[in-house]
């Protein structure tokens, strides 16, 4: 038996149970056993099957897996716009939270939050056998689209969403981007001026709530916001936007920190010292924004909580249970140098 797992390892092919089983000394039912976490196997047997898994580099076939426990351990995620930073970064969380726990993730991404396109790829992930699917959806459209699928496959949303027809997972925005605002006006500023995200997304719409909220209830000075599509070019062309204001600007809330890249960009061209002049606040902390110049003061996200929050309430569905409609991460500002004090 030992000659077969030494020649199965010598081959080049990759072994299977009946390899381990051979390598450990045990039946192929024991190995099964292990690998699946079902049964009743002694302490000592079992780390012997899980020594040899690791010297033959054994991988389980979970496509077989799934044939013999009817669970494919694998989730389904619909992505659009994976490219920016905060979709990105809820994937990579999840993936992180699904890895932990065992199960495998399997990505379709879709290039408009339309229901042909959602309801396309969750047919795909269906026919791969998916136990549940989640589907992160900053769109408002996407969060709209959801209420006419099929839901015979659990399902679930990162959004910043209300009344949504599936459970959601989302980071706090709103009041994110209250505690931004309200550390602006605390540093000493009449008001306070905003560039939001694009119309039609979640973030925007509840960051820019956030802004209004505190301007409302301190009765100051109200703007029309200048809005951006998240990159910083548009950041760019709203901060020479804001120079040319006729009104003086001393403090802005950004809705992203790629936008606020550009905002600084139009500033510094034009003289106007950060934060001599004017304060600047972006959303999001990217792993860049520490680097910025001056470094920027900031709303960090935590996905990797997002991820294991999203991650938690999909695995209470596909296990029948009641989960809550709507849950929260808390938003945390980080101050750096964007908001610092005025120079003497």
């Amino acid at each position: 038996m030992a000659k077969r797992a030494e020649s199965a390892a010598g081959s080049g092919r990759q072994p299977g149970l009946s390899d381990v089983a051979a390598a450990a000394g045990v039946s192929h039912m024991t190995v099964s056993r292990v690998v699946n976490g079902s049964g009743a196997v002694r302490a000592e047997t079992r780390l012997r099957v899980l020594e040899a898994i690791e010297k033959l580099g054994y991988r389980p076939n979970s496509l077989a897996r799934g044939l013999a426990t009817g669970r494919s351990r694998t989730l389904g995620v619909v992505a659009l716009d994976s490219v920016l930073y905060g979709p990105a970064s809820t994937l990579y969380g999840l993936e992180n939270a699904a890895r932990d726990a065992g199960y495998a993730v399997s990505i379709t991404s879709v290039n408009a939050p339309e229901h042909a396109q959602i309801s396309s790829a969750l047919d795909r992930l269906r026919g791969q056998g998916v136990e549940g699917v989640v589907v992160i959806a900053p769109h408002e459209a996407t969060a709209r689209a959801l209420r006419d699928v099929s839901q015979d496959v659990p399902l679930v949303a990162v959004a910043d969403a209300e009344g949504s027809p599936v459970p959601v997972s989302t980071v706090d925005h709103r009041d994110g981007a209250r505690r931004a605002t309200e550390h602006l006006f605390a540093l000493g500023h009449e008001t306070v001026r905003h560039v939001a995200g694009p119309h039609g997304w979640h973030e925007s719409r509840s960051r820019e709530a956030g802004w209004r909220d505190v301007v409302t209830a301190r009765g100051a000075a109200e703007f029309p916001v200048l809005r951006g599509d998240w990159s910083p070019q548009s950041g760019y062309l709203a901060g020479w936007e804001l120079l040319h204001d006729p009104d003086p600007v001393g403090a802005v809330l950004v809705a992203n920190d790629q936008m606020a890249l550009g905002v600084l960009r139009a500033f510094s061209e034009a003289g106007v010292a950060v934060p001599d002049d004017v304060r600047v606040v972006g959303f999001d902390d990217i792993p860049e924004a520490a680097y910025f110049c001056p470094p920027l003061t900031t709303v960090r996200q935590d996905f990797i909580a997002l991820g294991k929050q999203t991650f938690g309430q999909l695995l209470g569905r596909i296990e029948g249970q009641r989960v809550e409609q709507r849950t929260v991460v808390p938003a945390e500002l980080i101050v750096r140098e964007s908001t610092g004090p005025r120079s003497v």
